[in-house]
């Protein structure tokens, strides 16, 4: 097996035709078939599915399409490590934000100062929901990701604890009270407004609940920071949010402020990577910044580095 057959299949199933890959690849579509021929015989399995649209992978050629990825993406790096060695720090990195959470407040500080440093460093931010960036990083197409969670062992991921946050009550002007705090059993009857269920806050927030055996009155869920806001200070309901969001969530529509005690809740702000490719060099160097950055944020919003 040799890269340029996987480069030709992964092109092939990302754009869904044998014809349409042959003109981008400028192989002749004869040839082009005789190399797929070639990889499902190395590996004896069909890979491709041809249908009246075009073609799709068979679960063998989503298994290979992964793999495929990952390989690609490594030689390339060793490609630009070989190249650049003994020169400044080059290549391409990729850094997941959780949108909405501490981690959004990274974004800028982190790509200014890899451009500070490392101006040949290609920096991708994605901001994706937690979920989905777990599954980018496992399959080796994203370097890293800073999310919620990381409590739990999740196969194909590392997680390295960054920080913890308080949880807080927002909630419309007028319904909480004068105390700076509000105990959880207090909030058995507000209608809250959460993310879905699989959402690793949200499971902290209805850990917390069953822990103290009450049951939330949830009327509505949802992740968008700016809806969120809106029917907050419409009087829909209340939300829970770690206090870097509530900060956010605050500063868009007059709310009102509460830490929760009673028990007090805390969410772990975790740096996600893979537990079995190795990062390179670059994104080596961009951890690193992260953790510095991490500190910083720490620093300057009074929350609880970990690491």
């Amino acid at each position: 097996m040799n890269l340029r057959r996987l480069k030709y299949f992964v092109k092939i199933v990302d754009v869904g035709s044998l014809t349409q890959a042959s003109e981008v690849l400028h192989v002749a579509q004869p040839a082009l078939s005789q190399q797929l021929a070639t990889l499902e015989g190395e590996f004896r399995q069909q890979l491709l599915l041809r249908t009246q649209k075009g073609v799709v992978p068979t679960e063998a050629g989503r298994a290979l399409y992964r793999h495929a990825q990952i390989i690609l993406r490594q030689f390339e790096q060793a490609q630009s490590d070989v190249l650049h060695a003994g020169r400044a720090l080059s290549g391409q990195v990729s850094v997941g934000l959780a949108p909405g959470t501490a981690a959004s407040a990274l974004a800028l500080p982190l790509l200014q100062t890899v451009q500070g440093r490392y101006p040949q460093i290609v920096l991708h931010i994605n901001e994706n929901f937690g979920t989905t960036l777990c599954d980018v990083v496992r399959d080796g197409r994203m370097d890293m990701a800073v999310l919620y969670g990381g409590e739990r062992v999740m196969q194909g991921l590392s997680f390295d604890a960054l920080l913890t946050e308080d949880l807080f009550v927002v909630a419309p002007e007028g319904t909480l009270g004068q105390d700076d705090e509000v105990a959880l059993a207090e909030l058995r009857d507000v209608d809250l407004l959460l993310p879905r269920s699989s959402n690793q806050l949200r499971k902290h927030v209805d850990q917390a609940f069953a822990s103290a055996r009450i049951v939330p009155h949830v009327v509505a869920e949802m992740e968008s920071s700016n809806t969120l806001a809106a029917a907050i200070a419409s009087g829909v309901g209340a939300t829970i949010l770690p206090v870097s969001m509530a900060r956010g969530v605050a500063a868009m529509a007059a709310v009102e402020l509460r830490r929760i005690v009673s028990p007090t809740i805390e969410v772990p702000l975790s740096l996600c990577a893979s537990d079995h490719l190795p990062l390179s060099e670059p994104a080596q160097a961009v951890k690193a910044i992260l953790l510095e950055l991490v500190d910083r944020l720490e620093r300057e919003a009074g929350l609880h580095a970990l690491h």
